[in-house]
């Protein structure tokens, strides 16, 4: 799919309409009924509430009328994956509440997540919304990055900031906590600062649009034999991100596996969202090079 910049701004408006929808339903929600699902090994992969599928169905009503004329396939984390994304060129890849457990404890860090992948994993566009601010960001691939609708680009890096690691729960609960923080105070160091502030408790949405907001940062989420972090998780963030100018790779400096044929999960190559470059570089190399 080579759509024209018309046709991708054409549906970036119907995606900016969906999650805008659903953002507003999910901030006057509370959840009432919490279940659990398979897949992930985390406890936030495996939470779902009735409003992950309300946002969902919101969602899917928007963009379902532009799947035949498009020729574009769906993929949605409450609904089993069919295999159009790899039939088709281009797919939605919607993460209808991203971060559920912070929004069922009653917290900060969900965000609603709508992306345009091309067969390939390119993506063309992303619409991200925080339903507790109702702020907005969306970008499309070679037309920029948007806040409320206005063209945006993050603020200068701060001179008197640590350095900002976003990274999940799981992060500093495996047995290596320890040494992961030693790590990364020895990047903080060699970039010039004199502390690290380790963030968790977001979703993977929300600790991506952190690091543009609080640079130097990252967020890192190490390769692990099984398990969460999925392709909805970062697809609208990574064309976000790429539209700034900031990377976004997984840890062996590649671009993000973002339509893998065998899963849907990101573990096998792990993920680095960064400010700046030689921070990327720095973050990657806390993972061997050839494990």
């Amino acid at each position: 799919m080579n759509p024209s910049d018309d046709e991708l701004a054409s549906l970036a408006d119907v995606a900016i309409r969906a999650a805008t929808e659903s953002g507003e339903m999910i901030a006057r929600s509370r959840p009432t009924e919490i279940g659990h699902k398979d897949g992930g090994v985390s406890a936030a992969s495996q939470v779902v509430t009735e409003i992950d599928r309300r946002s969902e169905d919101i969602i899917v009503g928007h963009l379902a009328p532009t799947l035949e004329p498009f020729g574009l396939g769906l993929l949605t984390e409450e609904r089993a994956d069919d295999g159009g994304r790899h039939r088709t060129d281009a797919f939605w890849c919607v993460d209808p509440l991203d971060g559920t457990l912070p929004f069922v404890e009653g917290a900060s860090g969900s965000a609603v997540s709508i992306a345009l992948v091309r067969r390939d994993g390119t993506p063309l566009l992303g619409v991200i919304v925080d339903p507790v601010t109702s702020t907005r960001w969306h970008a499309i691939r070679g037309l920029g990055a948007f806040r409320n609708g206005s063209a945006w680009s993050p603020p200068e890096p701060s001179t008197s900031r640590p350095l900002v690691v976003y990274a999940d729960r799981r992060f500093l609960a495996g047995d290596d906590a320890g040494a992961l923080v030693g790590a990364l105070e020895d990047v903080a160091r060699g970039i010039g600062r004199d502390a690290v502030d380790i963030r968790v408790g977001a979703g993977a949405v929300m600790n991506a649009l952190g690091v543009l907001d609080h640079a130097p940062a990252g967020y890192l989420k190490l390769p692990a034999p099984a398990g969460g972090g999925s392709l909805w998780d970062f697809a609208a963030t990574a064309c976000l991100f790429t539209e700034v100018g900031a990377p976004v790779t997984d840890i062996h400096g590649e671009p993000l596996d973002l339509n893998r044929t065998d899963s849907t999960f990101m573990h096998h190559r792990g993920v680095v969202f960064a400010t700046d470059a030689a921070l990327a570089d720095a973050l990657r190399s806390l993972h061997p090079r050839g494990s």
